[in-house]
C-alpha cells in the first residue's frame, strides 16, 4: 500500500523542515504521492527509525517490543546459536537487526560464567583467532565482537586481542570491543577495535584516551542504561559518575557517540533494560551527559547508519527504507519527546505505537 503523509515536519540529519509531505510506497520512500492512501501527520515530527547500538535478542518478542517504540534496526551485540539469529533476520514488520552471532572471550573471565555460552567462543590464544573469525563469518557475522576485560588472569590477553582484530579486519569486518574499564579501553584501543561499547565504570577516562579515540576514528556506544543499572545495583568495580563524565570526554573530544542500551533479558545478569522503551531514557542520560537533544537524535539515527554502513536508512529520502517514527513533540527541544510515539513504519508497514 502506497501512503502519503502529509504535513509532516521532517528532521533532515540536522533540523527540522517545514511541513512536508512523505510519501511510502512499498518497503521505501519515494517521491509520487499519486494513487496513494493520504495521511495527516497535524504538524508532528518525523524522525528516520531510531537505532539501538547495543542490544540482546532472545526471541521476536524483542523486536516487536523494540519496533513498538519506534527503534526500526538493532545491532544486536552477541546472540546464539546461529539458527536463532537466522530466524530473526528481516522478519516482515520487526525491527530489522544486525549480529556479530556469538563473541570472543577467554575461559575463566565474567563472561564465560554467563548461562549457555557456546563453547567456540573461547579464544584460547592469537593461533585460534583465525578460526574464531573465520567460523562466525561463515554464520553470517555483520561485525565481530570481542571481550576486553581488565588485564589478567580469565581475560583475553594483548596478542589475543590484535590477532582477533587482524583477523576480523583481513575478513572485512569491523570489531565491537566490550571494555567497561580503564585499562580494558586502553587495551582494546591499542588492539585497533573499530567500536568501543560501554564506557569505564572505575574511573573516567581522561582527555589523552578521548583523543586517542578521535584520532584514530573510533567510535563509542556508552550505554549509559546498562552502567547506570549497575551501579545502582551495587555490582563492584562500577560506579556512575566515571561512566557520565568519560562520555562528557568522548563527546568533548569530538570521538561519535551512539545511542545503545544493552537490552537484555538474560537470567542472571545484574541487570536487564527492556527492549525500546530503554532507549528513550539512554537519550535522556546522554543529554544529560553533555549532549545536545540534537546530537542525541543523530546518535540514534544518521551516526549508527554511517559506521555500520547502513547506507540505506538513518536519513528520510527518496529510495531509502522506510524506516519512520512519527512523534507527539520536537525532540531537537526536549528529547524526552522520543517517548511520544505515534506512528512507525518498518520497511514501510506501518504500526501503531506502544501503549
Amino acid at each position: 500500500m502506497k501512503t502519503a503523509l502529509t504535513n509532516a515536519r521532517v528532521f533532515d540529519g540536522r533540523r527540522l523542515l517545514e511541513p512536508a509531505t512523505v510519501v511510502v510506497d512499498g518497503g521505501l520512500i519515494a517521491t509520487d504521492p499519486g494513487g496513494a492512501r493520504v495521511v495527516d501527520a497535524g504538524g508532528a515530527v518525523l524522525l528516520p527509525g531510531l537505532i539501538d547500538s547495543h542490544v540482546h535478542l532472545h526471541g521476536p518478542e524483542n523486536l516487536r517490543q523494540l519496533r513498538d517504540h519506534g527503534v526500526t534496526t538493532a545491532l544486536d551485540m552477541a546472540t546464539w546459536p546461529p539458527a536463532l539469529v537466522d530466524s530473526l533476520r528481516a522478519v516482515p514488520g520487526l525491527t530489522d537487526i544486525r549480529s556479530p552471532g556469538a563473541l570472543a572471550i577467554a575461559a575463566g573471565g565474567l563472561h564465560s560464567r554467563m548461562p549457555g555460552m557456546p563453547a567456540d567462543s573461547f579464544v584460547t590464544g592469537p593461533e585460534d583467532a583465525e578460526r574464531f573469525v573465520a567460523a562466525r563469518v561463515a554464520e553470517g557475522a555483520d561485525y565481530i565482537k570481542v571481550v576486553a576485560e581488565r588485564p589478567g588472569p580469565g581475560a583475553l590477553d594483548r596478542p589475543t586481542l590484535d590477532a582477533l582484530v587482524a583477523a576480523a579486519h583481513a575478513h572485512g569486518r569491523l570489531v565491537v570491543a566490550h571494555a567497561a574499564a580503564v585499562e580494558a579501553y586502553a587495551m582494546a584501543q591499542e588492539a585497533g577495535a573499530d567500536v568501543l561499547t560501554h564506557v569505564p565504570g572505575d574511573r573516567p577516562l581522561d582527555a589523552a584516551a578521548a583523543a586517542r579515540m578521535r584520532a584514530a576514528g573510533r567510535t563509542a556506544v556508552p550505554t549509559l542504561t546498562m552502567m547506570e543499572g549497575l551501579a545502582a545495583a551495587g555490582l563492584p568495580g562500577v560506579e556512575y559518575a566515571p561512566a557520565r563524565a568519560s562520555v562528557a570526554a568522548l563527546h568533548g573530544a569530538g570521538v561519535p557517540v551512539l545511542a545503545g542500551t544493552d537490552a537484555n533479558a538474560t537470567p542472571g545478569v545484574p541487570f536487564t533494560p527492556s527492549h525500546g522503551s530503554s532507549l528513550h531514557h539512554e537519550l535522556e542520560l546522554l543529554v544529560d551527559a553533555g549532549l545536545t537533544p540534537l546530537d542525541a537524535v543523530r546518535a540514534a539515527t544518521v551516526l549508527p547508519a554511517r559506521r555500520f554502513g547502513l547506507t540505506d536508512r538513518g536519513a528520510i529520502r527518496p529510495g531509502r527504507r522506510a524506516d519512520l517514527v512519527l512523534l507527539d513533540g520536537d525532540p531537537l527541544t526536549d528529547v524526552r519527546a522520543t517517548r511520544r510515539v505515534l506512528r512507525v513504519w518498518c520497511a514501510g508497514v506501518e504500526h501503531a505505537a506502544a501503549g
